[in-house]
This record gives C-alpha cells, sequence and structure tokens, in this order.
C-alpha cells in the first residue's frame, strides 16, 4: 500500500480543519472537518477555487508574502498567523514541499491548547 494512502487517513482523521493549496492559492484539498467548518462559505465545493476568495485584502497580502518567505529557503517552512482566544488555538502556515525540497504548496495548520478532558485511552483500558 502506498504511503499516500496513510498520509491522506492522518490528515483525514484530525479533528482540526486542514485546507491544502497549491502555489496558485488554489484549494486542492479540504479534510472532513474543514469540510465542515468552512460549509457556510461553500464546504466541498470550494475545492478548486481560490483560497483568495475567502480572505479580505490584508489577509491576502499576508498569504502571499508568507508563500515568497517560503520560497527563499527550504528552512522556511512555518509561520505563526494568529492566536484565536475564542478557541484558544494558535494558527500557523505550513510549507509543503517535494523531495527535492521545492516548495509546492501550503496549509494553515490549527493547535488547540485546551487541556484534554478525556480519560487516557478512553475506559476501556485500565
Amino acid at each position: 500500500m502506498e504511503l499516500s494512502v496513510y498520509l491522506k487517513s492522518i490528515i483525514d482523521q484530525d479533528i482540526c480543519p486542514i485546507v491544502i493549496c497549491n502555489l496558485e492559492h488554489e484549494i486542492i484539498y479540504m479534510n472532513p472537518e474543514a469540510v465542515e467548518r468552512y460549509a457556510k462559505r461553500g464546504g466541498i465545493e470550494l475545492i478548486g477555487k481560490s483560497l483568495l476568495n475567502c480572505h479580505n485584502e490584508d489577509s491576502n497580502s499576508k498569504i502571499k508574502k508568507v508563500v515568497e518567505w517560503f520560497k527563499e529557503s527550504k528552512e522556511n517552512n512555518r509561520i505563526f498567523t494568529y492566536h484565536n482566544p475564542k478557541e484558544n488555538k494558535d494558527v500557523y502556515m505550513i510549507a509543503l514541499r517535494n523531495h527535492d525540497g521545492k516548495l509546492i504548496g501550503y496549509y494553515e495548520k490549527h493547535e488547540y491548547r485546551n487541556k484534554e478532558i478525556e480519560n487516557p485511552y478512553g475506559d476501556f483500558i485500565k
């Protein structure tokens, strides 16, 4: 089985929305959480459309500048973009690179800061 099947499963099981874009800012994939989160904006229908249509001019300018920064060096792969206090999460833009390190796209990574309230391993492992 190809590694890509496993990687897609990892993305699809994430509890955070993941929207993957190519260098033309075209949305090429949304995980189920992203489809649900952005349902009012079109959900699955956003695939194939420009991410820049979903943001204001200021945000678009910042997105474009970050992509240019990603292109400057293979070391430029992650940048903090904002903290969402309502959901207590930090948000980052992450570079996506091919096996040679060439930039091929990007995505937005959400990292929640809330303490986990579930029991370790659930209730079925004691």
